[in-house]
């Protein structure tokens, strides 16, 4: 799954569901204008493509690989067949209601909450989701994951190093100090983090 890959786009029917290991995927809502935002992330914890045992087949945002990996690949019809398995349908609606927190509270946080701690909370999300302290990904996509200009990105990421927390070069973002990100960051990472705990316990680790 190569960076800035589109897995699928709004208004298509999807054939297929994908489970990410070591990419991570953002799901995004584009506007008529073609500005677009992140409504949340998925790595290895989840799947993308839940319209599909949803009932909905499409859907309005656009699945972008936002750091490069790999994942599994599964045909729309054989999720649609394992999904009313009680074990799958359990676990899903479960997940289900863990990234519809995720997207409400990125809602909530894009309207209240400054560029720093959205920035901070974004890489929290990204890191639980690779376990590693290394993302790789370019600053036009950090700045369409956020809704930002690229030179807000910029600015931001430079107070993050200047402070310790992180260095940036290249579309290289190490955290250096993932502690003082936690500190930084609004409550709403903490809110949908123990929601995946809460909802995902085998899967999501607390």
């Amino acid at each position: 799954m190569p960076l800035g890959q589109v897995l699928y786009e709004a208004g298509i029917v999807l054939a297929h569901v994908y489970f990410p290991t070591t990419a991570l995927v953002s799901l995004l809502y584009v506007m008529e204008n073609g500005a677009s935002a992140e409504i949340s992330v998925v790595g290895n914890e989840g799947v993308v493509g839940i319209s599909i045992f949803m009932g909905g087949e499409s859907t309005p945002s656009r699945a972008v690989v936002q750091s490069a990996g790999y994942g599994f690949r599964l045909k729309s019809q054989v999720m649609k067949e394992e999904f009313i398995q009680p074990p799958v349908l359990h676990l899903m609606l479960r997940y289900t209601q863990a990234l519809i927190t995720q997207m409400t509270q990125t809602a909530a946080c894009n309207r209240h909450h400054s560029l720093d701690q959205r920035l901070c909370r974004w890489l929290l999300l990204s890191l639980d989701r690779v376990r590693s302290s290394e993302l790789l990904m370019t600053q036009a996509l950090i700045a369409d994951m956020l809704g930002v200009r690229r030179e807000s990105v910029t600015d931001g990421a430079v107070h993050l190093q200047k402070a310790g927390l992180i260095h940036y070069s290249r579309g290289r973002i190490t955290v250096l100090d993932r502690q003082g990100l936690e500190k930084r960051v609004c409550e709403c990472y903490v809110v949908v983090k123990k929601e995946y705990a809460r909802l995902l316990p085998d899967i999501v680790a607390t």
